[in-house]
């Protein structure tokens, strides 16, 4: 079995956090989003994975060493492969094309699931999709009486299904796939300007493939600063209430409200973390309150009052303190 990852784009809806991180390395809860991912195809797969291919910009070698290593950890082998412009996702799993052979697995790096079963590899094709409410902002399945998917539609602009294409498919041919990309790329065929996978799998489905709808428990989304603090907070909510709390860590006068995840050699004081708190490595918190924040490593955040935030690494923040005498039927707001 090989994964194939794309992840090369600029992440430009996660701004500034994505200025000096790939989106898919930003850090929920002590692990980046693509290592989850990566976790959470694993969990469904019982074949042994061979290959994890990533297919990014220019990121730069220590970059490419951490994919390595989380490639690791599921004992795979990792591989690099370049994406230099933007042209769709068809021409993003197109660029890893030597990876494509035989039982396959393509996961794009900005979602996470949570799903209950294991992948079929006796199928032609599994297309992981979730019900939505707003299915024109998606790619979308419908499905036949067989249960079988007998049409894909790139962003209906009218209703055809609520069955949405949440980015993660698995393909017991990847040789097939790689013919039809490579015929897609070759002859130039673009929907909306760009090379769509959409469009791979549909010539697929003419051509006899059968594809079957896998339904997920939980998708979850990263794709801007708001809906990745509602993720990392159901990320918490799934250690069923437990703080994950180093060894290493200092706190001093200080409430820890599960769940949190608080990293290495982080100091506490005078503060009230949590619930959904994440706190990187070697970070310093002091008179402070938060909630459902993301906190990455080594940043000192003093006097704040901190909820559904995402903080970088290597940021100093402090708030303001206010010394008060305030009388009876007086309101007061800081801003």
């Amino acid at each position: 079995m090989n994964i194939i990852i794309p992840m090369a784009g600029m992440g430009t809806r996660m701004r500034p956090h994505t200025l000096t991180v790939p989106k898919p390395l930003i850090e929920l809860a002590g692990k980046a989003i693509v290592h989850r991912l990566v976790e959470g195809i694993a969990g469904v797969c019982e074949e042994k994975i061979n290959e994890i291919a990533f297919v990014i910009g220019d990121f730069g070698k220590e970059v490419e060493n951490q994919l390595v290593e989380i490639a690791k950890s599921v004992g795979a082998k990792g591989k690099i492969y370049y994406q230099k412009e933007a042209l769709g996702t068809a021409h993003a799993v197109w660029c890893a094309a030597p990876a494509l052979k035989g039982k396959t697995v393509v996961a794009f790096a900005d979602t996470l699931f949570y799903a209950d079963f294991k992948i079929d590899a006796g199928v032609d094709s599994i297309i992981w999709v979730k019900k939505v409410e707003n299915p024109e902002s998606y790619g979308v399945v419908k499905t036949n009486a067989d249960g079988f998917i007998d049409e894909f539609i790139e962003k209906p602009k009218e209703f055809v299904s609520d069955l949405a294409i949440i980015g993660i498919y698995y393909f017991n041919d990847g040789d097939k796939l790689r013919v039809e990309l490579n015929n897609i790329i070759d002859n130039n065929i673009r929907k909306s300007g760009e090379y769509q996978l959409t469009t791979a799998l549909e010539n697929l489905r003419l051509k006899g493939f059968k594809f079957v709808p896998g339904a997920v428990d939980e998708w979850l989304d990263c794709g801007n600063k708001d809906i990745t603090v509602e993720t990392h907070q159901r990320v918490l909510a799934r250690t069923k209430g437990a703080a994950s709390v180093a060894k290493s860590t200092l706190i001093t006068n200080s409430v820890i409200n599960e769940p949190c995840y608080i990293g290495e050699n982080v100091e506490i004081e005078n503060s009230v973390i949590g619930p959904f708190v994440s706190i990187g490595d070697k970070s310093f918190i002091a008179d402070s309150i938060i909630q459902n924040s993301i906190i990455q490593k080594e940043t000192t955040i003093k006097d704040a009052l901190l909820s559904d935030s995402m903080i970088g690494s290597h940021v100093v923040f402090k708030g303001k303190k206010t010394d008060l005498s305030i009388g009876d039927y007086n309101q007061y707001e800081i801003k």
